[in-house]
């Protein structure tokens, strides 16, 4: 695994060491020793998966202390555009996006601390997507930003009349009148 720190130090790229031959390919996706020693000390206790063809948005989600998580995201089909905004008022990166590409073929990971919000553009039909949690789904302490704040000026890498969104994420408030974390406080 090579970790790489982004723009935003909390937010890391893990590409795997991926071995191929005539067979296929074999790579080690997470190895939790390594993981906590230079990425943070965390337990993984659920995983999502979604699938979504071409257009689909997903996002800017969160969930609010005592809640909060962290999330580790893959690709295992097609190819999508993740963002991770920092949403820790008082943070020296607030408002900052980490904005990168993961797909089946790069197999790169994005890790997401505690205090950021998440969403991602599929860019491709019949993409999976695969993340885990370091807490569990809690309806009552979730909250989101909405995809397309100017404040943010995120490049989904779609137009916009080709966005797909749930009715739920047509609605969310821009991060000025959102409900976000404190720097101090992400747990």
């Amino acid at each position: 695994m090579i970790i790489k720190k982004c723009e935003i130090p909390e937010v890391v790229i893990i590409e795997p060491i991926v071995r191929g031959d005539s067979r296929g390919y074999f790579m080690e996706c997470f190895l939790k020793d390594r993981f906590n020693k230079e990425v943070v000390e965390t337990v993984f206790v659920q995983e999502n998966e979604s699938f979504s063809n071409r257009g689909v948005l997903r996002g800017l989600h969160y969930q609010l202390p005592p809640m909060a998580q962290s999330k580790l995201i893959r690709v295992v089909t097609g190819r999508i555009i993740d963002a991770a905004v920092d949403i820790r008022r008082g943070s020296p990166t607030f408002g900052k996006c980490v904005v990168t590409e993961l797909s089946a073929d790069n197999k790169r990971q994005l890790f997401i601390p505690r205090g950021f919000a998440h969403g991602f553009s599929v860019l491709e039909d019949n993409t999976i997507v695969q993340y885990k949690t370091d807490n569990y789904y809690s309806p009552q302490d979730e909250a989101a930003i909405l995809w397309n704040d100017p404040a943010l000026g995120i490049d989904w890498g779609l137009s916009p009349d080709e966005i797909i969104l749930s009715e739920k994420d047509k609605h969310h408030p821009l991060l000025k009148d959102a409900r976000l974390f404190d720097y101090n406080n992400t747990k």
